[in-house]
C-alpha cells in the first residue's frame, strides 16, 4: 500500500493513535503511569464486554478466591494492561538503552548455555501485559527474532512492524512456520508465545489453571523439526511500577516427548507457574477457554 493512501480519512484515526503513542513514550515516568492506570480504571468500567471475559477466566483459573478478592483481581488486571499500552508504547517509539537502569535479568547463564550448542533457541514468551516492553527490554542482553500475528490495519501494522523489526533482529509472521524454523536452524533465537487459543485444528486439549484448554501444538513440532532448545523466559513489573525483572528458566529437559498432549500440558504448566507470581499483570481479557472440546457448552 502506498504511503498517499494511508492519507485517506479512514486512517486519521489510526495516525491519532500512533500520535497519542508516540507522546505517552515520552512522557515523565509517573505521568505515564497515571495515564496507563486511567485507561485501564476507564476500560474496567466501560468495556462490559471485555470485563465480562476477564471475569470468567479468573473464575476458572481461581476458584479458590472468594468474590471480593476476584473483583480486585478484575479491577488490577484492567489497571496492569493499561498501564501496558503506554509500556509497550515505551517499548516501540524509544531506544530501550534509556530503560537499562530499571531491569534486572536472572538466568542468564541458560540462555548462553542454550546457545552454546549452536543450535538457535526457541524462546517460550507469555502474554503479559509488558510483552512488548519485555521484548525491548531482552534486546538488552540478547539478540531474537519475534513470530506475531499481523495486524488488520494496514497503516498500524506497518507502524507496529518498523518498531518491532528495530526491537528484535527479524519479525516473522505467525503463519510463516518455514519462516521460523529457517531462522532457528541459522543459529538465532525465535521468541514466540503459544499461550493463546488458536483453534481446535491447531491445538490439543491440556490442564491450563485446572481447565482443559486449547493448546497450540506448534511448540512441540518446531523443536522437534529444529532439535533447538526451548528456554521459557518470564518478565513482569515489579511492585515498585519502576521496575522490572526478566528470567530465563533452564531448558526444557527431554522436550518434545512425543506426545502431544503431554507436551503441550508442560508448556502451560510453566506458563501457569509464571502468571501465579503476578496474575494480574496476564492478558486474561483474551478467551483463553474459548475452544472447548466437542459437545461442552463454551464459557462466554
Amino acid at each position: 500500500m502506498s504511503k498517499t493512501s494511508f492519507l485517506h480519512p479512514r486512517y486519521w484515526p489510526t495516525w491519532g493513535s500512533i500520535g497519542l503513542m508516540r507522546l505517552s513514550a515520552w512522557l515523565p515516568w509517573r505521568v505515564k503511569l497515571a495515564v496507563g492506570k486511567t485507561i485501564g480504571l476507564l476500560a474496567w468500567r466501560f468495556a462490559k464486554r471485555r470485563r465480562h471475559i476477564t471475569e470468567t477466566n479468573l473464575r476458572l483459573a481461581f476458584p479458590e478466591l472468594d468474590e471480593a478478592t476476584r473483583a480486585r483481581l478484575v479491577r488490577d488486571t484492567f489497571v496492569a494492561n493499561g498501564i501496558g499500552i503506554v509500556e509497550t508504547a515505551t517499548g516501540w517509539c524509544r531506544d530501550p538503552e534509556h530503560l537499562r537502569h530499571r531491569v534486572s535479568f536472572k538466568g542468564e547463564e541458560h540462555m548462553h548455555q542454550a546457545m552454546a550448542q549452536g543450535k538457535g533457541a526457541l524462546i517460550i514468551g507469555i502474554h503479559f501485559s509488558t510483552l512488548d516492553l519485555g521484548g525491548a527490554l531482552h534486546s538488552l542482553f540478547f539478540p531474537a527474532d519475534v513470530v506475531y500475528r499481523p495486524h488488520d490495519n494496514a497503516l498500524f501494522e506497518r507502524f507496529m512492524t518498523r518498531a518491532r523489526s528495530r526491537i528484535f533482529g527479524k519479525a516473522i509472521d505467525r503463519y510463516d512456520l518455514r519462516g521460523v524454523v529457517r531462522r532457528i536452524k541459522a543459529g538465532h533465537a525465535v521468541w514466540y508465545s503459544p499461550d493463546q487459543d488458536f483453534g481446535r485444528e491447531a491445538s490439543v486439549f491440556a490442564p491450563f489453571f485446572g481447565v482443559e484448554a486449547a493448546t497450540i501444538k506448534l511448540t512441540a513440532k518446531i523443536a522437534r523439526m529444529t532439535d533447538a532448545p526451548v528456554m521459557p523466559l518470564i518478565f513482569h513489573r515489579n511492585p515498585d511500577d519502576r521496575t522490572y525483572t526478566l528470567e530465563y528458566l533452564p531448558a526444557l529437559e527431554n522436550f518434545p516427548s512425543g506426545d502431544e498432549v503431554a507436551d503441550a500440558a508442560r508448556v502451560n504448566a510453566v506458563i501457569e507457574a509464571a502468571i501465579r507470581r503476578h496474575p494480574e499483570q496476564y492478558l486474561w481479557l483474551h478467551r483463553r477457554f474459548k475452544t472447548r472440546p466437542r459437545g461442552e457448552a463454551g464459557f462466554y
